[in-house]
């Protein structure tokens, strides 16, 4: 270095601004990293600002069918009062929840669900010769067949029918819950049971109270 001479400032040193070469520019691949990666480091989580409605309606048709479930009427808590009093029986076995249930009181013949029963009479216990009086039989006081209580049979066994074949089960014949009195007649109980068998219901199920051996 020459005596004198002012210190080197480096390379470009003393070189217009204009000369100089300008900066390395930066590759398309290297700004679109950066960019996902300052997007990843500033990501925050997602808010929930909707309603998911279809989990919700999962969740009520469940409590639903829970409700009708319980609320449901079972053969097994068959209200008893001094005009229906079951029998007693030392069957242990849970009772039947498959089937039209058919009521037969002291003083009257009703079916499921309905309101108004199907046939009333004074007092069961004079029905154990004849049965029920001829105005409600098909062919005169000996006949069997009831026919109030077969037509409302036959619409039940109708339903059931189509509600078999839908499912792909044995659709032949239907089921029924007996539900008697204590003082039930046979000639009463073996109408009700014709009746039925009268209208494709070849399976019965006798309803009782469960006590202890006499």
């Amino acid at each position: 270095m020459t005596a004198g001479a002012p210190p080197s400032q480096g390379v470009g040193a003393g070189v217009p601004a204009s000369r100089r070469p300008p900066p390395p520019k930066a590759s398309t691949v290297k700004f679109k990293a950066a960019l996902r990666k300052s997007k990843r480091r500033n990501a925050r989580e997602p808010e929930i600002d909707f309603l998911n409605i279809t989990a919700m309606l999962d969740l009520m048709t469940i409590i639903l069918v829970f409700v009708l479930k319980n609320l449901a009427a079972s053969t097994a808590a068959i209200p008893q009062n001094s005009d229906l009093q079951l029998p007693i029986s030392v069957l242990t076995v849970e009772p039947s929840e498959e089937g039209v249930i058919i009521r037969i009181s002291k003083t009257q013949i009703s079916v499921g669900d309905e309101v108004d029963p199907v046939v009333t009479y004074s007092d069961s216990s004079q029905l154990g010769q004849t049965g029920l009086d001829a105005r409600f039989k098909r062919n005169g006081p000996n006949d069997l067949y009831i026919q109030p209580l077969a037509s409302i049979l036959q619409t039940y066994r109708d339903n059931d029918k189509r509600f078999r074949e839908a499912k792909g089960k044995d659709a032949s014949s239907s089921e029924a819950i007996i539900i008697a009195d204590e003082t039930t007649p046979y000639r009463l109980l073996f109408e009700v049971l014709f009746t039925a068998g009268q209208c494709e219901f070849g399976k019965y199920h006798l309803l009782v109270r469960t006590g202890p051996a006499k």
